[in-house]
């Protein structure tokens, strides 16, 4: 039996599973990663979040980095993974997706927006960092565009930043709870396309699995947590899910 298969009966068995992505099943819609050989972080520094606070010139090239990133964010779509995901959740195999990724498309492929739980946020959004008021991003990046600056709060007059998690900002409490909560009760966590070296993230496969979870690794690359898991399958995500789930979605 190969590894399809064998994921094939465990998703079969599965009444409570959950799904855990990282950038990896969004590198197959054209989605640059960040940590890989050649990924983003190899060619830019990523700005801390007390340097967007403190330091005009830190957010301006935040948000000319997002700027030019925007024909990305527009053109790309959902790949077979993404859809596959979507599938899960329409027949109630998996109830929840947490994701690493930024970019959404979860919730574009069909995942109603509830059952997506964003650990580090969405930079298709863009709020306030002291009231917490949304601002449409392509308000923010013509005004950027226009002025060289991002715009001020228009409730508040407070700093604006996209809807993401920055190294050195508090992970979100309520995602956070959310995904433990999810996570320990699940009887299946199905790992997509994540490096899982990133805590406190990637500690709900394994909350999971201590749980009494049976965990599955689809990866591209070995993973610290192949040790752990009960099937490993270093393969692209949307090919192996499609033999998987079928064609039909």
């Amino acid at each position: 039996m190969n590894g399809a298969e064998q994921l094939a009966e465990l998703i079969a068995a599965s009444r409570r599973a959950v799904v855990f992505t990282g950038a990896g099943i969004s590198t197959e819609s054209g989605i640059p990663d960040f940590r890989s050989p050649g990924g983003i972080w190899t060619k830019m520094q990523p700005i801390a979040f007390q340097d967007y606070l403190a330091d005009p010139g830190a957010r301006r090239l935040s948000w000319q980095r997002r700027l030019e990133m925007e024909e990305t964010w527009k053109t790309v779509e959902p790949n077979d993974g993404h859809r596959a995901v979507a599938e899960l959740v329409a027949r109630g195999v998996a109830s929840h997706v947490i994701t690493q990724n930024i970019d959404a498309l979860h919730q574009i492929s069909g995942v109603p927006a509830a059952q997506v739980i964003e650990l580090h946020g969405n930079t298709r959004d863009a709020r306030c960092l002291d009231c917490e008021n949304p601002a449409l991003i392509a308000d923010v990046l013509a005004h950027f565009k226009a002025h060289g600056d991002p715009p001020d709060c228009a409730v508040c007059g407070g700093l604006i930043k996209t809807a993401t998690i920055s190294f050195g900002q508090p992970m979100p409490e309520g995602e956070m709870a959310r995904a433990q909560a999810v996570a320990g009760a699940c009887d299946l966590m199905l790992v997509l396309g994540s490096s899982l070296s990133v805590y406190p993230a990637a500690g709900f496969p394994l909350l999971a699995k201590r749980n009494g979870a049976t965990l599955a690794i689809l990866n591209r690359d070995e993973t610290p947590q192949d040790q752990y898991a009960d099937l490993v399958i270093n393969a692209e995500i949307g090919p192996t899910l499609r033999a998987v789930i079928g064609g039909g979605y």
